[in-house]
């Protein structure tokens, strides 16, 4: 094999703004691995609250370059991108952003030289899927609506929080929509902010609260969960495979990102592990561009929710892949994960 390095700007199509923070760029590294006239390619993104730079992931890589190379790719084994990951994992164990990157190019490239999609291969069904929210970032209300005209006729909004005016944002969405809300707060609320807004975010049509707390405040979300009146969905309280354990009575489920765990080989463990604590599953976005997607939607028959709107936040994406249609996801007609990159895209 032979690992190769691209790294882009994704420019986004609005400012996008969390409690954390405000982007307009969204830096990723998009990694191929080419085996016999065969690209795979996988994605992390750049994120300066988990201390992932490009430049970090990029060195890393690099310097693992003939220890990836040295791996052969296997056609006769169901588990190859397995084995790979677990081969690769002594070198990239505290970096799951790289890891990630290179995981989801092993599953695309093993894909593409089967000759099928990679939820096929898992035996999986398209049927019944979960649809796709779209994402409202923070900001004055008045934009806030002009986003959701903007995207219109959507089933599911998922609407970042973490404001002096929480419940008066969601209440003037509502008065645009009947579809189903999400509100993320990304840990910017207290316990008894929390406990209190779930009562009217309930009355509001909100169909769960994601993260309200700090990621380490268990004791919190003990009370939380006790009184809430609503599902609260982890997201920063659970990164790795070890956290799901750690998230029973305190959560009544988990939203998974492959670029935190380290890629789908770990996302799988994790959603099965959920599934035997009774957890609910969700997988989420870090503002990927379709590489990163459309891997994502490899595990869609697998979830209960899904949030993978990054390319529709683009204005540059820089590949094809699976696209969304006011929620509904619409799988290529291509092997591995689906995503190819689109050569007149310059990289940065």
């Amino acid at each position: 094999m032979k690992i190769t390095l691209h790294k882009f700007d994704l420019k986004l199509l609005h400012p996008f703004r969390t409690y954390r923070q405000t982007k307009t760029v969204q830096r990723t590294l998009i990694v191929e691995l080419q085996d016999k006239g065969i690209s795979g390619f996988g994605e992390a993104t750049e994120n300066p609250f988990y201390g992932v730079t490009i430049e970090g992931m990029t060195e890393l890589l690099e310097g693992c370059s003939r220890s990836i190379e040295s791996k052969a790719f296997d056609q006769h084994t169901d588990k190859w991108p397995v084995r790979f990951w677990e081969q690769m994992r002594p070198e990239l164990c505290h970096w799951p952003f790289a890891q990630c990157a290179l995981d989801l190019a092993a599953y695309d490239l093993w894909g593409k030289r089967l000759g099928q999609p990679v939820w096929r291969l898992w035996g999986l069904s398209l049927e019944n899927l979960p649809p796709s929210d779209y994402t409202i970032g923070i900001d004055s209300i008045e934009s806030m609506i002009g986003r959701l005209k903007e995207f219109s006729d959507w089933p599911i909004y998922k609407i970042k929080l973490g404001t002096e005016n929480d419940l008066e944002i969601v209440r003037q969405l509502r008065k645009q929509t009947d579809a189903v809300f999400r509100v993320d707060a990304n840990c910017s609320w207290t316990v008894d902010q929390t406990i209190a807004y779930s009562h009217e975010l309930k009355s509001l049509g909100v169909e769960f609260i994601e993260q309200p707390l700090a990621p380490g405040d268990w004791n919190g979300m003990e009370d939380v969960y006790r009184e809430t009146a609503l599902p609260i969905i982890a997201d920063e309280s659970c990164q790795l495979t070890e956290d799901v354990d750690r998230c029973v009575d305190h959560f009544d489920g988990i939203n998974i990102k492959l670029v935190k765990c380290g890629g789908i080989t770990p996302a799988g463990r994790m959603i099965c592990r959920a599934r035997e604590l009774g957890l609910k599953v969700m997988m989420g976005c870090m503002t990927e561009s379709s590489v990163g997607i459309s891997a994502i939607a490899q595990l869609l028959p697998m979830l209960d929710y899904v949030d993978i709107d990054g390319p529709l936040l683009l204005a540059n994406d820089i590949a094809t892949g699976v696209q969304i249609d006011r929620g509904r996801v619409i799988y290529p007609e291509e092997n591995g994960c689906g995503a190819r990159l689109i050569t007149k895209v310059e990289p940065r």
